[in-house]
């Protein structure tokens, strides 16, 4: 409907345009030549060209106002064309007038608006109408209005039918002709609007596709500018389609050498890339050829996908199969040692209470015992960290664990001078082993202040992290409590190792005790992170699901 409204719309627009240079050209005639048209005939075709003039108008406005009204309208302007031209042929000398060819625009405005069918029709009609006039001229039947027969032109009747045939015959053809290329045209047009329709769905489509990536995607041209830029790579960058659009590529990713790109070879590397939020990921890219239809290079296609986490959790593994390995042996290695050692400490006690011994050796023995005594706590800790128990959970308040703890610490001497500051709600309930999670307070703890030999300030808090569905408890919520001192802090390269069993940057230490922390937390599905800034402190943040 819309299409039909705008081309009946140029219709009238056209028939304004031809019906001034009619008045025009008739006009312009009438001053060179006064005869050419009398008087009465030049007034009467003027005024029937003002009224086409109103006509139109009057169409128009009613084709602004009302698209209903479209249909309607049509027809009736191809009745006015074929009533117009009647009218002019009646008034220009019936037999005589040479505008009975404007009846053919009517048929083609028929055909434009319509189609084939109306075409014939409107050729018929305007042929009856045609016919009619032609016959009642000849027979004298409009005299009435001015028409009279000149028998010294017309006296043949074969001359008068021939005239009927021959635009009967024209009437025709234009039809069929006209009716033929509109269908043409209409269908061509219909051909047409599907497949812009078609490219705009898989225009959309592919964009689309391209946006809900879960990757980035970037194409540049030949010269290396940004061509398609998607959501993606919109996030990691913080660069818009429109920003980015026309820069060149090692502008937006320095890291990545534009000759790579080009290269065929080694189209699969890995970069450290800064992100829009700051934070230092690996980025692991890929990259074609782009090519047109004839095969020629015109740019390229490049994919990337921040692999930070699944490096991370490949770390993790790593370090998870390490630690395995490392406790296997140490469970063996306890093993193997605790039986002699116990012969060992057991036979100097004896000694050591026989009444023969010299007090220079009693002091040797004790020595020895004392160190037997520290090599079986190791040798425990050591089976401990190899083959813990499993969780025994129940719930507890976890406020009340650690009160009694930093009460009990409060007694060391090591802790005098430091000072507690706890945020934790007193309802606060975890579901989890009650002495192993005791065991990994006091190791953080105990930690925090022997980093502070000076004295400090030990922070512990909570605060709740994103829900979770897991298999073993069920639907909960992760729990994050973090344990932060002021301390010495701890250097980037030991930050690495600290879970590392054995790894101690401390005299005496057996570097067990966080390894156990994060074999205990693994156990209770749970994590444990670290921050560090030499100087300034240590933030453990341990983070353990809670089941609704």
């Amino acid at each position: 409907m819309p299409e039909k409204r705008k081309n009946l719309a140029w219709l009238i627009f056209v028939r304004l345009v031809v019906v001034s240079l009619f008045l025009t050209a008739i006009t312009y005639f009438n001053i060179r030549q006064p005869d050419f048209f009398p008087d009465t005939m030049l007034r009467d075709v003027t005024r029937l060209i003002i009224v086409t003039y109103l006509f139109s108008i009057l169409s128009l406005a009613t084709l602004k106002v009302s698209t209903s009204s479209v249909p309607i309208l049509g027809y009736a302007q191809i009745i006015w064309e074929a009533l117009f031209v009647s009218i002019l042929v009646v008034l220009t000398g019936g037999i005589s007038s040479t505008y009975s060819f404007f009846f053919n625009l009517a048929i083609i405005n028929a055909s434009f608006l319509f189609g084939r069918r109306e075409a014939l029709y409107t050729a018929g009609f305007c042929g009856i109408i045609y016919g009619l006039i032609i016959d009642l001229h000849y027979f004298g039947r409009l005299e009435r209005i001015g028409l009279v027969r000149d028998f010294s032109e017309y006296s043949s009747s074969n001359h008068v039918l021939s005239l009927i045939f021959t635009n009967l015959l024209a009437f025709l053809l234009t039809a069929i002709l006209t009716g033929y290329l509109a269908e043409r045209a209409r269908k061509s047009e219909t051909a047409l609007k599907e497949k812009e329709i078609d490219y705009e769905e898989l225009e959309s489509l592919n964009s689309l596709i391209i946006d809900t990536l879960d990757s980035g995607l970037v194409t540049v041209n030949s010269l290396g500018m940004v061509r398609v830029f998607n959501r993606y790579a919109s996030e990691l960058t913080g660069l818009s389609q429109e920003m980015a659009y026309g820069r060149h590529f090692s502008e937006i990713f320095p890291e990545i050498d534009p000759s790579e790109i080009a290269s065929p070879c080694n189209n699969r590397k890995e970069i450290f890339y800064v992100n829009s939020r700051g934070s230092k990921v690996i980025l692991g890219l890929k990259h074609a050829p782009l090519s047109d239809k004839e095969g020629s290079d015109i740019g390229a296609v490049i994919n990337f996908k921040d692999l930070t986490e699944i490096r991370n959790m490949e770390a993790k593994l790593d370090k998870a199969r390490r630690l395995a390995a490392i406790g296997e042996l140490s469970a063996r290695i306890a093993h193997e040692v605790r039986n002699p050692l116990a012969s060992i400490s057991g036979s100097v006690q004896l000694i050591a209470e026989s009444g023969s011994i010299p007090e220079t050796d009693k002091k040797l023995l004790e020595i020895v015992i004392r160190e037997t005594s520290r090599l079986d706590n190791m040798v425990t800790e050591f089976l401990l960290y190899a083959r813990p128990l499993p969780p025994n959970r129940s719930w507890f308040p976890l406020n009340n664990l650690i009160t009694d703890q930093i009460a009990l610490l409060k007694g060391d001497i090591r802790f005098s001078s430091i000072i507690f500051h706890e945020n934790i709600d007193e309802q606060l309930e975890i579901f989890a082993d009650r002495d192993q999670f005791n065991q990994v307070l006091w190791n953080l703890i105990l930690n925090a202040a022997e980093a502070m030999p000076a004295g400090g300030e030990i922070f512990i808090g909570t605060s709740w992290g994103a829900p979770f569905v897991n298999q073993q408890i069920g639907p909960g919520r992760n729990l994050c409590l973090t344990v932060k001192d002021t301390g010495i802090g701890i250097a980037p390269k030991e930050a690495e190792f600290v879970f590392e069993p054995f790894f101690t940057t401390k005299s005496g230490g057996s570097g067990l005790g966080l390894a156990s922390v994060y074999r205990i937390l693994e156990a209770h599905n749970g994590s444990i992170t670290l921050e560090s800034i030499q100087g300034t402190g240590t933030t453990f943040s341990i983070t353990i699901p809670v089941p609704d």
